[in-house]
C-alpha cells in the first residue's frame, strides 16, 4: 500500500493549456518546499523536461499502451516514493486514447488506474455560460472518473470571469483557478511540439518561474492540495527494476545533450540494475565515447536540427562507427537511427548503416504493435513489444541489414535494422514493459 496526494491535470482537448497549468502548479508547489513528483500521461518526452525543471525531480511517463495498464500504478508509485505531492499532466482530451482502443492510454484511463481526482483545464476564451454545459458533460460522461475541479484558462476580464463563475455555480464542480489571457507565458514550439529544455535552458528557467507566479496568483493552491490529499491509498507496490548484476559492470554510454533528449528514466535504471555502469555523453560536444564503452544507447531527439554540428564532430562519428562495426551492442531509437545512417539531409553521419535520412513534410505518428523478426542485442525472434512512432523524417535503406520489427498498425510492414550488434529502429519503446531487453543488452556487452 502506498498513499501519496495526487492530482491529474486534464483538459477537454489539446491546446487548452494543460502543460502551462501542470508545469506552473508543479513549480508553485515546489517553491512552497513540497517534494513534487511530476508525471506525464502518454509517450511524450518533451513535457517531462519542463516538469523536471519545475520540480527538481525526474519527469516520468505513464503510458498504458506501451507499458500495460497493470504497470501504471507501480510505475507511478516508483516515481512518487517519498514525495509530498504528485501531479500528472494528461494527454490530448480527457477521454482521448489509443486510436480504436476505447479508453486505453487516455488520461481518463490513467486517472482511474491511479484513483486520482481530475482537475479540468478549460480554455474559456470563446465562451461564457456554455462552459457549464461543457464541464457538466465531462464530469458526468464516465462515473469512474472524478472531475473534482476546474481551472479556467485564457479568461479575458473580470466581467468574463464573473460570467463563467456564475455559470459553473450550477454545475457542482468548483472553480479552483482562473488564469488571465493577457498573462499567458509563451513557450516556443516547432515540428514535433515544444522546444526541449536542453535547447533553451536559461529561457526555460525563466518561463517556468513565470508560470509558477501566474499559477500562484490565479489558483487556490490550498484547495488543490486538499483535493490531492483526498485520493485513497494505492494497493500496488512500487515498481522495481529487476536486478541482474554479476560483479563486472560494463560501461554503457547513453547519448544525451540537446540533440538526444528523448529517453525514459526507467531505461537507465533498468540498465544499472542489470549490471551496467551507465555513463552519459553529448554527441554535440564530446569527441570520444566514455572510457571503456562496451555498449551504446542512442535515444530520440532532434538530430535534424543539429545535423551540421553532429556531422562536424568527426572524431566521435568515427568512434561510434568503430565501436558498432566491431560488434559492440548498440541500441538506437529514431534520432539514433538517423545518427547511425550514412547521411542526414546531405550531412555525413556515422555511416554504420547503409541508409540515408532526410526531413519530410509528412508526420508519422501513432502507437504500433511490433514483433521482433530478427535476433538482436535487444530481443530474440518472436519477442512482442509495443512502440510509438513520432517523426518527420524518412530513411531510405541500402543493403546489408535485416529488419528489426514486424509492425502491425496501421499496416503490416517490416521496420528498422539489425546488423551485427546494432538494433536501430524508428520505434520508441518502454523497456519497463519488457525488462529482459535491458538484461539481454547488458549480457551482450559482457560477451561481445
Amino acid at each position: 500500500m502506498m498513499s501519496v496526494p495526487r492530482l491529474v491535470i486534464a483538459a477537454p482537448s489539446s491546446g487548452s493549456g494543460k502543460t502551462t497549468v501542470a508545469t506552473g502548479l508543479m513549480a508553485a508547489f515546489a517553491s512552497r518546499g513540497l517534494a513534487v513528483s511530476p508525471h506525464k500521461v502518454g509517450p511524450d518526452y518533451i513535457d517531462p523536461g519542463y516538469h523536471a525543471l519545475a520540480t527538481g525531480r525526474v519527469g516520468r511517463n505513464l503510458d498504458a499502451y506501451l507499458c500495460g495498464a497493470e504497470l501504471i500504478s507501480p510505475l507511478f508509485a516508483h516515481g512518487a516514493r517519498g514525495c509530498d505531492l504528485a501531479l500528472v499532466e494528461g494527454v490530448m482530451g480527457l477521454f482521448d486514447g489509443a486510436a480504436g482502443q476505447g479508453e486505453l492510454a487516455s488520461t481518463a484511463h490513467v486517472a482511474k488506474l491511479l484513483r486520482a481526482p481530475v482537475v479540468l483545464v478549460v480554455d474559456a476564451s470563446s465562451q461564457s455560460r456554455s462552459v457549464a454545459a461543457l464541464v457538466h458533460g465531462f464530469a458526468s460522461w464516465d462515473p469512474g472518473v472524478r472531475v473534482a475541479g476546474v481551472i479556467l484558462n485564457k479568461v479575458g476580464s473580470e466581467r468574463h470571469e464573473r460570467m463563467l463563475r456564475e455559470a459553473l455555480d450550477e454545475s457542482g464542480v468548483p472553480v479552483l483557478g482562473v488564469l488571465r489571457r493577457a498573462a499567458q507565458v509563451d513557450t516556443p514550439s516547432r515540428h514535433l511540439g515544444l522546444v526541449p529544455v536542453a535547447e533553451r535552458r536559461a529561457e526555460a528557467v525563466e518561463a517556468v518561474a513565470a508560470l509558477a507566479e501566474q499559477v500562484r496568483r490565479g489558483c487556490d493552491l490550498d484547495a488543490l492540495l486538499a483535493l490531492a490529499r483526498s485520493a485513497p491509498a494505492l494497493p500496488e507496490d512500487p515498481w522495481e527494476p529487476p536486478s541482474g548484476a554479476t560483479g563486472e559492470r560494463p560501461v554503457v554510454a547513453v547519448a544525451g545533450g540537446a540533440a538526444f533528449t528523448f529517453s525514459y528514466a526507467e531505461h537507465a535504471e533498468l540498465l544499472a540494475a542489470a549490471g551496467a555502469e551507465v555513463v552519459p555523453f553529448d554527441p554535440l560536444r564530446d569527441e570520444q565515447l566514455p572510457d571503456g564503452t562496451a555498449g551504446l544507447v542512442i535515444g530520440g531527439g532532434f538530430p535534424e536540427v543539429y545535423a551540421p554540428e553532429l556531422s562536424a564532430n568527426e572524431p566521435l562519428r568515427k568512434a561510434v562507427a568503430e565501436l558498432a562495426l566491431g560488434g559492440a551492442p548498440v541500441a538506437a531509437e529514431c534520432a539514433g537511427l538517423l545518427y547511425l545512417s550514412r547521411e542526414l539531409d546531405g550531412q555525413p553521419m556515422c555511416g554504420v548503416l547503409d541508409a540515408t535520412a532526410r526531413m519530410s513534410e509528412r508526420l508519422t505518428l501513432g502507437y504500433r504493435d511490433a514483433v521482433a523478426v530478427s535476433d538482436s542485442v535487444l530481443a530474440g525472434v518472436g519477442t512482442r513489444m509495443r512502440g510509438h512512432e513520432f517523426h518527420r523524417t524518412v530513411v531510405e535503406p541500402g543493403a546489408g541489414a535485416a529488419p528489426a520489427w514486424g509492425v502491425h498498425a496501421p499496416e503490416r510492414r517490416v521496420e528498422g535494422f539489425v546488423q551485427q550488434g546494432v538494433h536501430a529502429s524508428y520505434l520508441h519503446t518502454h523497456w519497463a514493459a519488457e525488462p529482459g531487453v535491458a538484461r539481454r543488452f547488458v549480457e551482450r556487452c559482457l560477451t561481445s
